[in-house]
């Protein structure tokens, strides 16, 4: 009898054992899924080749990427394409810039050249707006005229009299925080 119940102890806490490592390990892949659907990360080998080319930083650039596309290649109604929302009239400013010669519109479905061209832009209204950061995303999403109109360089939040472009600075913002923090090694910190 102590031996039967000695027996059962033993089973039942091998039994627990076993529940417990796959709870945890259950728990970590459904960590990863859904932190891979709250803030995704893919091609951060690009991401972290072009911020160390451009001198952005790669929290940045993954943060823009989140809040144009979260990481799908598509196009927008105003004809933004790709994961950065590049449109053909600065993709080939951008093409002029940097001295290509090859361009194609439909390049920017490559992530390869569409990070390259979206970090180039960014590294320019940043170079812009002497490196503030909100006066340059709100370059990037509503495009320098109007940044210049609302201050420049001297641009704050509370400045940017459109609701859609405040939005927008602060989810890049918040993002990028969120970026380093959870995706530190894969994107080079």
């Amino acid at each position: 009898m102590k031996r039967n119940r000695r027996r059962r102890l033993i089973l039942g806490a091998v039994a627990v054992g076993v529940v417990s490592v796959a709870a945890f390990a259950l728990a970590g892949r459904f960590g990863h899924v859904i932190q891979e659907l709250t803030l995704p990360l893919r091609h951060e080998d690009i991401i972290r080749q072009q911020a160390r080319d451009k001198g952005v930083d790669a929290s940045l650039i993954a943060a823009v990427i989140y809040a144009e596309s979260r990481f799908r290649d598509q196009t927008s109604r105003a004809g933004a394409r790709g994961l950065m929302q590049i449109t053909p009239a600065t993709a080939n400013e951008i093409e002029k810039q940097s001295g290509g010669t090859t361009f194609r519109l439909v390049d920017l479905s490559d992530p390869d050249i569409n990070i390259r061209y979206g970090t180039f832009y960014l590294r320019e209204l940043l170079d812009r707006y002497d490196g503030n950061q909100v006066a340059a995303l709100a370059a990037y999403n509503a495009g320098p005229t109007q940044v210049e109109d609302w201050g420049g360089s001297s641009l704050t939040l509370n400045d940017i009299s459109l609701d859609e472009t405040r939005s927008y600075v602060i989810e890049v913002l918040d993002r990028r925080h969120d970026y380093r923090r959870e995706y530190a090694r894969e994107l080079g910190y």
